[in-house]
């Protein structure tokens, strides 16, 4: 649609959609940072269930939860072909190529998870994206049929895990229940409702302590934290990047198609999606944040809806460049998003040394409303400093590191 864009705007439109979807991950993580991990999916678990903190978290749920993941996997499925291609136009091995970056990402995926933050999603695009190098010569129209399967599949999946909690439920409720079930039942409800205050004090202790005590937990009782953070996403991962190659080849992530076939994207997505989203909030809420219902469309109905609102929200930052482009603040935003893989993990660090004990120790201090202030100040600080690092070097510190690791040589960093 519409005539080709440049090739330099080509590029713009992809770094502005990864800025803005590595600045919208944290409105969500932020929670991850600052409260324990049951807090992310209900506020009856930590920080308050007021008003103002049922508001926010439904706020984030209807736009955020999943979405701007969602839109970062997009963008790393199209990045990810945008390497594997420019490496067959220079002659090298695509495969070589492709699986040096993918090595590299899973060992700092790994050191980002147990050194600094379990909330890590790098593995899992690591694993994820050594699958889809095997699509990548796939037609357009096919990759979005794959893709979208791949996402109903995931549905289905988590479908079959709320039948299944719901029969635990059942059991462990029974009179002269085994107490292996009882304790499964409970560790469950601890994961995504209210937490034992044993558990809660144990967390808070943690990570209100020192770096030792931390380290020693991921290292041990909390080793698998990771893994089950991200296994019930691997199948929409999947489906999400193949959705993302197909943009990449069609053009609509490039800037290639025009501003009304942009804006009937955003209609069309938000039109189907926000209306979704919106009666999946109202259902957790109106069920008290009961555990099987908050899980059931947390997580199965999301999968499904959250297509259509990743693509309102990548149409509308790509007619936002359509109509901008060359602006002094679309500059800073395209910049986060070419040093997107520094961004992400330096927010990792900052903000673990703000919330935990071994920094300033605010951990579980912070009310879910006073969190976004911190979300705040990290925007302000990736808009900062992205651009003015880029002005002089070819690309982010990590990416630079990155990129010399894949390749086996240093690479030049200076303009």
């Amino acid at each position: 649609m519409g005539s080709a864009a440049p090739m330099d705007s080509r590029f713009v439109s992809l770094d502005v959609v990864r800025g803005i979807a590595v600045m919208g991950i944290l409105l969500m993580n932020i929670v991850g940072f600052a409260m324990p991990t049951a807090a992310y999916f209900t506020p009856i678990a930590y920080g308050g269930d007021g008003p103002a903190d049922v508001a926010v978290w439904a706020t984030n749920f209807v736009l955020a939860d999943g979405k701007m993941r969602g839109l970062f996997s997009v963008l790393f499925g199209a990045s990810m072909l945008l390497v594997i291609q420019g490496a067959g136009k220079k002659g090298e091995s695509p495969g070589l190529t492709h699986y040096s970056r993918m090595s590299w990402l899973l060992l700092f995926g790994a050191l980002h998870a147990y050194a600094i933050w379990y909330g890590d999603i790098l593995m899992l695009y690591a694993v994820i994206g050594s699958i889809a190098f095997f699509f990548r010569n796939m037609e357009t129209h096919r990759l979005v049929v794959l893709g979208l399967i791949f996402i109903v599949l995931q549905a289905i999946l988590l479908g079959l895990l709320t039948w299944s909690l719901w029969m635990l439920r059942e059991a462990a409720g029974a009179p002269g229940a085994d107490a292996e079930l009882v304790r499964q039942w409970v560790e469950f409800e601890a994961q995504f409702g209210a937490v034992p205050p044993n558990e809660l004090a144990e967390d808070l202790a943690r990570y209100r302590g020192d770096y030792a005590g931390i380290l020693a937990y991921r290292l041990g009782p909390g080793f698998w934290q990771p893994f089950q953070a991200n296994i019930t996403a691997a199948l929409e991962t999947l489906g999400l990047m193949l959705l993302g190659m197909a943009g990449l080849k069609s053009g609509f992530l490039t800037g290639q198609w025009d501003r009304a076939a942009y804006a009937r994207c955003v209609r069309i997505g938000y039109l189907i999606g926000l209306p979704l989203m919106i009666a999946l909030a109202f259902g957790i809420i109106a069920s008290g944040f009961e555990p099987i219902t908050a899980f059931a469309l947390d997580f199965t109905g999301q999968v499904l809806v959250n297509p259509a609102i990743v693509l309102a929200h990548a149409a509308l930052i790509l007619f936002w460049v359509k109509t901008s482009m060359g602006s002094a603040f679309m500059d800073r935003v395209a910049a986060v998003g070419r040093a997107a893989f520094t961004n992400y993990l330096g927010t990792s660090i900052v903000c673990t040394t703000i919330f935990y004990g071994y920094g300033f120790g605010l951990y579980g201090e912070l009310g879910r409303p006073a969190l976004y202030i911190v979300v705040l100040g990290v925007w302000v600080l990736m808009l900062l400093w992205s651009k003015p690092w880029l002005d002089r070097f070819r690309y982010g510190p990590l990416e630079w590191l990155w990129r010399t690791l894949a390749r086996r040589e240093i690479q030049p960093i200076r303009k």
